[in-house]
């Protein structure tokens, strides 16, 4: 099966929410949440809203909190909300403006044990 994927071109304004059950490749700007499979975002994107994806690559301007299985914040991106992920990297020059959590997964807690 080959693999798709949805363009939204930097033309493109979009006010309301998004969801791709394959990648997303964004130029443009969105006012909503967006949940996909991977999220690439373009240098002058710019989205309002919640990002949760597996994959997220973003090089333009977020303003609200991500979600990401594998994060990478190149030197381009401004982020401005909680970031939540499984595998992180940022690009020197990145700006973020939030707080950082590494996602714990069922499973992976970890154990207490008590010492008296």
């Amino acid at each position: 099966m080959a693999a798709t994927f949805s363009v939204l071109g930097a033309d493109v304004a979009v006010k309301g929410d998004l969801s791709a059950s394959a990648d997303l490749h964004i130029d443009g700007s969105v006012e909503g949440d967006i949940t996909c499979a991977a999220l690439v975002q373009g240098e002058k994107s710019t989205v309002t809203g919640a990002i949760k994806a597996q994959s997220a690559r973003l090089s333009g301007t977020v303003h609200g909190s991500i979600e990401a299985g594998e994060l990478v914040i190149l030197k381009t991106a401004r982020i401005h909300g909680d970031v939540s992920y499984d595998a992180l990297t940022i690009e020197q020059g990145a700006q973020v403006d939030g707080r950082f959590a590494h996602r714990v997964h069922v499973g992976e807690e970890p154990s207490l044990t008590l010492v008296s």
